[in-house]
This record gives C-alpha cells, sequence and structure tokens, in this order.
C-alpha cells in the first residue's frame, strides 16, 4: 500500500471512527456560546467547488480533468442546465472535520509543473480550510496533459462569421 493511500485510509477511518465533540453535550444548552448550538453539515460539491476554483486560480492551469472528462464537460455545457463545469476534474472526500481532494490538471506548456502542483496544493488548502473550517489532510494532483499555445481548445465556443 502507498503511503498516499495509507493517509487516505487512515483519515477515513478517523472521519468514519470519531464524532465531532465540540458540540456534543451542548444542543440545546442556553448557557452554550451561540456559535456552538447546533451543528453544520457541508456537501461535497461545495468543497469541490471550492478546489475547483482555486486551482483554476493558478495561471499556469490550463484547465481541470482528463481527455474524456474535459470532452464531457464541453457538451454538458452546451446542455440548457448542464452546469458550469467548475467540479470538472475534481473529487473530493468530505467527513466531519476533514477533506481529501484529487484534481486532474492540464498545465500550461512551459510551466514547471512540480511549482505549478505546489501552487495548487497550497492555493486549495488555504481556500478550502479558510471557507469551510474543515482540515484538509491532502490534494493529490494528477497531470494529465500539457496544453501546447498552438492546440485549439475544444471547450472554446467557435467563431462564427455570419449570425
Amino acid at each position: 500500500m502507498t503511503e498516499t493511500t495509507q493517509r487516505r485510509n487512515t483519515a477515513t477511518a478517523t472521519r468514519a471512527g470519531k464524532q465531532d465533540t465540540s458540540t456534543q453535550g451542548r444542543q440545546g444548552d442556553a448557557s452554550a456560546p451561540p456559535e456552538a448550538r447546533g451543528s453544520t453539515a457541508i456537501a461535497d460539491a461545495v468543497v469541490a467547488k471550492i478546489a475547483g476554483m482555486a486551482a483554476r486560480e493558478i495561471p499556469e492551469v490550463h484547465n481541470l480533468g482528463g481527455g474524456m472528462t474535459r470532452a464531457f464537460g464541453a457538451v454538458r455545457q452546451r446542455v440548457p442546465g448542464g452546469g458550469s463545469g467548475v467540479t470538472q476534474g475534481v473529487k473530493v472526500e468530505v467527513g466531519e472535520r476533514q477533506a481529501a481532494v484529487d484534481l486532474d490538471l492540464v498545465v500550461e506548456y512551459g510551466a514547471a509543473i512540480t511549482d505549478t502542483a505546489a501552487d495548487v496544493r497550497t492555493n486549495v488548502v488555504n481556500a478550502v480550510e479558510r471557507m469551510t473550517g474543515l482540515e484538509v489532510v491532502e490534494v493529490n494532483i494528477a497531470v494529465d496533459d500539457v496544453h501546447l499555445p498552438d492546440e485549439e481548445d475544444e471547450s472554446e465556443p467557435e467563431e462564427r462569421r455570419v449570425a
């Protein structure tokens, strides 16, 4: 088993085996501070959107998702109500207090991939932790492609001469 898999299994077991005790026993207690009354659940889709937006903020990231994922995303964007594709290439596991993120990236040609991955990882961790309060235990990055300057982007709409 790889080190990453072991960390994820440990994080998943930790999430599954422990409950958030910060508000346990205080719910319904009028003497508890207002922020401790009740619980907050954050959906996987919320964390995926935050991670996707944070990854796209790095200039060297051309796109997210593998080849087939990008092709399906381009079709989905053309269908009314198909969504914006912010979570394309993003997979997350969210527990009560922790989250793990997997990203598939397409990097611009000429960018240092290890530096770009470090920048993406830092930005995703900071954004998710700041916005959700969840601890990000890992951000796994797979670089699936390199975008060349002369390649046409399949997600860009075609220009028409006549409307």
